[in-house]
């Protein structure tokens, strides 16, 4: 079976952006080179825990590098890009499995995204080669499609300020629960069951 493949070696911008309001949004992640844009939907965890995992794999490929390579701590000034999500939307598919990994030879972040499938997930770890002393997980998907999206650690940072900054400006959090407040309130586990307003 042929897959199609979405590949962004240089991408103009891949943002994350919503539609809908808070406690309704639909989050999505769009990669753009030239007149090529592709949107696929994501879970708003997805996106959390992406964003964590990016930062996490660009501090440690820092730190092994001991501070030579060309990896930014923060993301720069100037690199942001804080545009909506380019209209019109159309999604290719929803985002079941994210694969991960640091290219050392090119010095990128590369994100290979593939969509929800019944079909069975095999993960497997091998060691990597002599060069380091790190396991690679490798994750074997059969699919029919694939998103593939290089980033500059730079870029890469500023990808993960802006998705945190997507993610945080949400529903605001309940000072008693933690839960998500709606603007109409919620029934507070920790009220013993009477309805907190929103501020």
């Amino acid at each position: 079976m042929s897959i199609v493949v979405h590949n962004f070696e240089q991408p103009d911008r891949f943002v994350v952006g919503t539609v809908g309001e808070p406690g309704q949004r639909a989050f999505f992640l769009q990669a753009k080179e030239g007149p090529r844009v592709t949107t696929v939907a994501v879970e708003k965890q997805q996106v959390s825990i992406l964003a964590e995992r990016v930062e996490e794999m660009l501090d440690e490929a820092l730190r092994r590098s001991g501070g030579d390579a060309a990896i930014p701590a923060v993301a720069p000034t100037g690199v942001g890009d804080k545009e909506p999500l380019d209209q019109p939307i159309v999604e290719e598919f929803r985002v079941g499995t994210i694969k991960l990994s640091w290219d050392n030879d090119a010095g990128q972040v590369v994100l290979e995204l593939f969509p929800v499938s019944d079909e069975e997930v095999v993960v497997t770890t091998e060691d990597d080669t002599v060069e380091t002393d790190e396991v690679t997980l490798e994750v074997e998907v059969t699919a029919g499609e694939v998103l593939i999206v290089k980033l500059e650690p730079g870029y890469a940072r500023s990808f993960v300020r802006r998705a945190q900054s997507v993610v945080s400006a949400g529903r605001a959090p309940c000072t008693f629960c933690g839960n998500p407040l709606d603007p109409e309130g919620h029934i507070c586990p920790r009220a013993n069951g009477f309805r907190r307003i929103a501020d």
